[in-house]
Order: C-alpha cells, then structure tokens, then sequence
C-alpha cells in the first residue's frame, strides 16, 4: 500500500523557519489544529525539512493569528475564515501587482476583483452581525421583560403595605 504526501516544498534559505511545536506554543494552538488548519486548506503545505519535518514561516505564523483572531472576536466557521484570509491574499497580491502606469481596463479588473472578495468578505460579516443583532434582540427583549416583571412586583408589595 503506498501513501500519498504533497510534494515537499524545499524552505528558503534566507528566512527564519519554525517546527510545528515551536508554532503550536507560540500560537498557543496545538500541533493537531495546525495539521488540521493544513488539511482544510486554511494554511497552506509548509517546507520540510529533508525528514519531512514540518517548517512553518513568519507569514504562516501570522496567518494562524488571524484565523484565531477570527474565530474568537467574530466565531466564524473555519470555512468563512477561510474565506476571509484568501480573500486577504487576493488584495494583497493586487496590491503588490498594481500598477498605476497600467492600462485602465487592467486597473479596472484588479480593482473590480479587490472590490468584490472585499464584497465577500462583508457578506460574511454581514451574517455574522445579523445573528449577533437578533440575539441581542432577543435579550433585549427578556430585560424588558424582566424590568416589567419586577415593577409589578413592586407595585404588588407597596399594595400591600397600604
């Protein structure tokens, strides 16, 4: 039986890399979350090492921060996070090709294409805050509730000691 395993991307020799466990304890996230992360697409395959150790970069360091930051500040899925940190991706390639001596049509596209992952990701933050909105709502509505109770209860009690 053989096993399949992605093809090992050789690191860079001019940047600073991490093993797996020196990125789980910085990121305080464990070893199985990041394969995991791997696994969903939400990072990318890191180098190895000639042992087939795992080696994460600075950018990979930064990318579980952000799918951490999103998970605990918004709850998003891990698929609408990963939604999010490519469409990141997208704009910052955008950005680093964008040329303001190009074309208009090609300014045009890249432009259209930054505003609509940008669309996107509102959509999915749009959802987010129309649940948030209707739970907050919803409790809103057992305060005054609760407030209403309560001064019936008080005018019950002054009731009784008139």
């Amino acid at each position: 039986m053989s096993s399949r395993r992605a093809p090992v991307a050789e690191p860079d020799a001019g940047h600073a890399y991490l093993q797996i466990g020196e990125v789980a304890e910085r990121t305080g996230v464990t070893q199985r979350t990041l394969r995991f992360y791997e696994e969903k697409g939400l990072l990318k395959p890191p180098s190895r090492m000639d042992g087939g150790f795992r080696l994460y970069s600075d950018e990979d360091l930064e990318r579980v921060e952000r799918i951490k930051r999103m998970q605990s500040l918004l709850g998003l899925s891990l698929a609408d996070i990963k939604e999010m940190v490519e469409a990141e991706e997208v704009k910052l390639q955008i950005k680093a090709e964008y040329r303001r001596d190009a074309e208009i049509s090609e300014r045009r596209g890249k432009i259209g294409k930054a505003l609509e992952v940008t669309e996107g990701q509102m959509a999915i933050i749009g959802q987010k805050l129309g649940a948030l909105q209707e739970l907050k709502d919803h409790l809103e509505g057992k305060l005054a509730q609760y407030r209403v109770w309560l001064d019936h209860l008080d005018e019950q009690e002054k009731a009784r000691t008139l």
